[in-house]
């Protein structure tokens, strides 16, 4: 605390961004302030005004460091980009899983492309969305390949040019003007590509008049073939008008954002009004022990949500007042390049949409408890189901399920697999590549993977203590509370062989199958516990059995298919381990190096044109 102390009488009184650590120098709250000096301050002052989040975060702070910005938007903008890097615990985070595709325009191409992404890259491209139903932007992308005959290919035009390659099977069916059978087409090309960045920048009424008049010019002019496209192209573009459900009088572009919150979470709904219709709707959730404190949920979501969003409207309709909000205003007006306010809506049209989306936020919030009741439900029949059929006392919290994978011996793999309170936890799942045993060794390959998995965790527990490494470094610090084997009496004893040498007591049951591979019972403590299909602690099981076969069978064919794609490169002329491993990176499966064309090997930076054309050769000969 003397440190905290001295580090407290040092803050400037300019704007910027704090963090929160704990003793495990974890990032627990990320904040904004004017005055970093008056802002860090008030969390150590005595007061009677905190709220029970603050209390708790209070006492979790071992020390904290702040960085330093020009004006509060930065501050803003960084704060932002910190809560999304160290997902702090006492920050309202939007856990939102789902990573959200958007439609890139390569720009930065000589014959831009349009396509689908879920990655936005600094590399000059435009990028429209995120688009949040899939159906959506694959109708779009449709529509709009429907309507403009660009390329989808990723072709060196320059180079297909040069060496006076054919055009493929799009540009003879009319579904690609052909860009690279001459450049004579590139201003109508880029035109085209104007209008569909019009299309999805949100201007398509205007975008509409200027093909009207774009056909009706063409008609009078006798020119009767493009007055043909521009009729289909409408016809295409008119296809994207929805049935709406609310209509304005004026084309204004809207969010209307309310917030429902219960029992540690929070639904956020958005209705997106477009051209004055409402063109979508999204729901979010907020997870946090203390949401519903609302003062300041909207205002974090509004942080984390526009903070990686391009398509920012206008007018932005919120239920009730916010900190910051002439901050998040000035912030949101830069990103979008014009004016942007958020308002509070009193009465009017305005407000009774503002009501229709609390109800939807009220009804998806309502669903959500009943899931999260309904899981709590199941997962503690599981424990207690456990417990009752194996006479162990202790809540089971976390499990971790072992399986191993071979083919004869070779290329012995083992997986860990770990679910808690019945939920797989797929960020904790391990995998082993078996070192010390040789042939098809199960029972020895299962003790050098539980050894190899616990000595490591004990290590790290004991670097934790000693404070040489931080508890969110540990990736095999945090034990199960029970350990499940695929396999019986064999297996669990080698499983118990390691954990003695370990010094650990764990409890291990083997998942016993039957003669059809499917799981039949426990065994344990030296007996087989028969199970019922029709249980829910059996469904669990079964899943967790199945999910430690097929993580370790996925890894054992990855293992497989890169040494035997490596062992047939090798066997052609000149191509070494340097240029196999090159090769082996970029096509990933030896199906598609077989059935590339020269052309698709030439493309692997590393590999000339005579090496492209002695590995085609090669599997054509093999082919014969």
């Amino acid at each position: 605390m003397n440190d905290i102390k001295q580090q407290l009488s040092s803050l400037p009184g300019k704007p910027g961004v704090y963090l929160m650590f704990n003793s495990g120098n974890k990032v627990i709250y990320v904040g904004k302030a004017m005055s970093l000096k008056n802002r860090v301050r008030q969390y150590f002052h005595a007061s009677s005004n905190r709220t029970a989040k603050v209390n708790a975060m209070i006492s979790n702070i071992f020390r904290f460091e702040y960085i330093v910005t020009d004006t509060e938007i930065e501050a803003l903008i960084l704060e932002c980009n910190l809560i999304k890097r160290h997902d702090p615990k006492y920050n309202i985070l939007l856990r939102d899983d789902k990573t959200y595709p958007y439609i890139k325009v390569t720009i930065n191409e000589e014959y831009p492309r349009v396509m689908k992404t879920r990655q936005v890259l600094k590399d000059k491209a435009k990028y429209f969305g995120p688009y949040t139903v899939l159906d959506k932007i694959n109708e779009v992308l449709g529509i709009i390949k429907e309507a403009y005959p660009i390329r989808d290919c990723s072709k060196n035009i320059a180079r297909m040019l040069a060496r006076k390659e054919r055009p493929c099977l799009n540009y003879h069916i009319g579904k690609c003007m052909g860009p690279c059978k001459s450049y004579k087409a590139k201003k109508e090309y880029l035109e085209m590509i104007d209008e569909i960045i019009m299309l999805l920048s949100g201007k398509s009424e205007e975008l509409i008049d200027q093909i009207q008049t774009k056909m009706k010019e063409s008609a009078a002019k006798l020119n009767y073939e493009l007055a043909a496209k521009c009729r289909d192209q409408l016809i295409a573009l008119d296809r994207l008008k929805e049935k709406q459900k609310i209509n304005s009088d004026k084309l204004v572009n809207q969010d209307y954002i309310a917030i429902a919150s219960s029992g540690g979470l929070a639904c956020v709904q958005i209705f997106f009004v477009r051209d004055g219709k409402l063109v979508h709707r999204e729901h979010f959730t907020l997870t946090d022990e203390y949401v519903n404190e609302r003062k300041n949920t909207i205002s974090a979501f509004i942080k984390q949500y526009y903070n990686a969003k391009f398509d920012i409207p206008k007018e932005i309709f919120i239920e009730e007042a916010i900190e910051e909000q002439e901050v998040i205003d000035s912030w949101l007006s830069d990103k979008r390049g014009n004016k942007v306010k958020v308002n509070i809506p009193i009465k009017g049209d305005k407000k009774k949409v503002l009501d229709l989306v609390r109800k939807n936020a009220d009804i998806i919030l309502n669903n959500l408890l009943l899931e999260k009741e309904k899981e709590a439900k199941e997962s503690k029949t599981f424990s207690e189901e456990l417990g009752e059929l194996l006479g162990i006392k202790e809540h089971v919290y976390r499990v971790e399920g072992f399986d191993i994978s071979n083919i004869s011996g070779v290329e012995s793999v083992g997986s860990m697999v770990v679910f808690e309170n019945g939920e797989a936890i797929r960020k904790d799942y391990r995998r082993f590549k078996i070192k010390t045993i040789e042939g098809a060794n199960d029972y020895g390959s299962i003790e050098e993977i539980i050894c190899r998995r616990f000595k490591r965790g004990l290590e790290e527990t004991k670097g934790i203590i000693d404070k040489e490494i931080s508890f969110d470094k540990g990736k095999f610090s945090v034990f199960p509370d029970i350990i499940m084997i695929d396999g019986g009496k064999g297996q669990v004893s080698s499983v118990e062989k390691s954990l003695l040498k370990l010094g650990l007591n764990i409890p291990v049951c083997g998942m016993v199958k039957d003669n059809k591979h499917t799981l039949r019972g426990l065994y344990f403590d030296k007996t087989e516990y028969k199970l019922s299909s029709q249980t829910s602690i059996y469904r669990l099981l079964a899943y967790i059995q199945d999910e430690a076969h097929r993580f370790a069978l996925n890894y054992h064919k990855s293992l497989r298919n890169k040494s035997m794609l490596a062992s047939i490169l090798r066997k052609i002329p000149y191509i070494g381990e340097k240029k196999s491993k090159i090769l082996m990176k970029f096509f990933l499966d030896i199906k598609r190096i077989k059935g590339a064309s020269v052309e698709d090997l030439y493309k692997v930076e590393g590999i000339s044109s005579t090496d492209a054309q002695r590995i085609y050769s090669f599997f054509q000969h093999r082919r014969l």
